[in-house]
């Protein structure tokens, strides 16, 4: 996710900083250790679940630390069928929605994350009809499960759903987060570190990744946009159907949904990974820097190794924020949101946050300090500077992100997505950078996605494991970057 608005003078010089790439232009030629330390890949891995195999969805579920209330961990959700309609005229869903999933515990009722907004008409598992009951943003569906067995749930369910309150003080997430609707009643959605629940019935945690296939139905001309793959696109008596298959397993707050009136158009990757933008259909086919995604992909595999995915897209939407939904990132439609440095920033992402994804949101820095920093290696090649000058830059205001939003690792829980778990992380990143040395460092940001694809971690797992690669003892170095409520000494 990116940084969105702050007000105040060391949040405004934060967004300064942030907006230098934009401002350079978008001829680049990777320089230094970091852009060097493997080569260009020739082809993506293939992650993907065969067809029927569920067990690639398997986790190992657990309740937050942070927001317990949305979540559960008897639930392993393993894949989600969303057959859903959209009528514009008069913003109505109508969905039916089928959900695998693998009970991890005996219990006497399935628990799930679902908004009374939507009514629900219909409700079966393995076939046979269930009484459940909605309060808030909890479903309750009166069925036994048992530890171990599989079960499909399917719901029927019609309505206008609503955005749920977020979590922060930032202002792109004033309008709230899960499912939006524009003034011409078009929608999307964004949903971190919650707000699935909006529009669908989930298990609405990071630790808990599926598989999805979307069929996604809307008066033509318009159509619908989802995560990974579009494997059919029909009109038919005035309607447009779109089909999309995600192969790989996602968070919830990692999937995206989209109705409008879109161009798209296709691009691809120097290594071959195919690439899509989908803009409003009046406007540019390649608004802002979006053609800069297949230069972003090339760039970030220097670095990072294959991309650990089998496609990548572009959506934009009419907000003011920007996502890294998983092979398809949201993007608001401003200046700063359609930069090349944001492009970099959300790809970044798929490797860090998509195909590894914190197991509790205590772990968000795991993401954001990773992409944040690899961003500012980006932008210091663009500036012509050394990555050293470009986090003294950023050094400069972030002690006071952190004295207002708490440390990375223990921040205000009504204050997510603020600045302290971008920029501290990556001063500690450039911080460890200097201390293990060049080939050390860099294997650790290409080995550590790569070993955990399609999986989840804490960061207990996490820090552990570089302390594995690196063969340094590292517990006091990151207990003082994550968990003090002032700045460490840097180097």
């Amino acid at each position: 996710m990116r940084r969105g608005a702050r007000t105040g003078g060391l949040l405004a010089a934060a967004a300064g900083c942030l907006l230098l790439a934009a401002c350079g232009g978008l001829s680049w030629q990777p320089t230094g250790p970091g852009a060097t330390t493997s080569p260009v890949p020739t082809s993506s891995p293939d992650n993907a679940a065969p067809p029927g195999d569920l067990a690639i969805a398997h986790n190992d579920t657990r309740a937050d630390s942070v927001y317990p209330e949305i979540g559960d961990p008897l639930v392993d959700a393993l894949h989600y069928d969303l057959d859903l309609a959209w009528a514009p005229d008069t913003d109505r869903l109508t969905a039916t929605e089928t959900l695998t999933f693998r009970a991890t515990a005996d219990a006497e009722r399935i628990p799930l994350d679902f908004n009374e907004q939507l009514a629900i008409s219909s409700a079966t598992v393995d076939g046979a009809p269930v009484e459940l009951a909605v309060a808030g943003n909890d479903l309750t569906v009166a069925h036994p499960i048992t530890a171990e067995r599989q079960y499909e749930l399917v719901l029927e369910y019609a309505g206008t759903p609503a955005s749920a309150p977020a979590p922060s003080a930032r202002s792109d997430f004033a309008q709230g987060v899960g499912w939006s609707i524009t003034d011409e009643h078009e929608t999307w959605t964004l949903q971190e570190p919650y707000g699935a629940f909006t529009w669908y019935a989930a298990n609405d945690h990071p630790s808990d990744k599926a598989l999805y296939d979307f069929t996604l139905t809307v008066p033509a001309p318009w159509a619908g946009v989802a995560n990974g793959v579009l494997t059919s696109s029909t009109t038919e008596g005035g309607r447009s159907v779109n089909t999309w298959h995600l192969a790989e397993p996602a968070s919830a707050y990692l999937v995206t949904v989209a109705f409008g009136d879109f161009q798209h158009t296709e691009l691809e990757s120097a290594s071959g990974v195919p690439i899509q933008v989908w803009t409003d259909a009046d406007g540019e086919a390649l608004p802002g820097d979006t053609s800069f995604a297949p230069e972003a992909i090339d760039w970030l595999e220097r670095i990072l190794g294959p991309y650990p995915f089998d496609s990548f897209g572009v959506l934009v939407v009419d907000n003011d924020s920007g996502m890294e939904t998983q092979t398809m990132v949201t993007l608001g439609d401003s200046p700063y949101s359609l930069s090349a440095a944001v492009l970099v920033h959300e790809a970044a992402h798929h490797w860090y946050g998509d195909t590894v994804t914190p197991a509790d949101w205590s772990d968000v820095w795991m993401n954001e300090g990773m992409a944040m920093y690899l961003q500012g290696m980006w932008e210091a090649e663009q500036e012509g500077i050394p990555i050293a000058r470009k986090m003294d830059d950023w050094a400069a205001f972030e002690s006071g992100l952190r004295a207002a939003a708490g440390p990375p690792g223990a921040f205000d829980p009504a204050q997510f997505g603020d600045g302290n778990i971008y920029y501290g992380p990556a001063l500690m990143w450039q911080e460890l950078r200097e201390r293990v040395g060049e080939k050390r460092f860099f294997e650790v940001l290409r080995e550590w996605p790569a070993a955990q694809a399609n999986d989840t971690a804490d960061r207990t797992e996490y820090l552990d494991w570089i302390e594995d690669t690196t063969g340094e003892e590292l517990s006091a170095f990151f207990d003082d970057w994550l968990l003090d409520r002032a700045t460490p000494p840097r180097d």
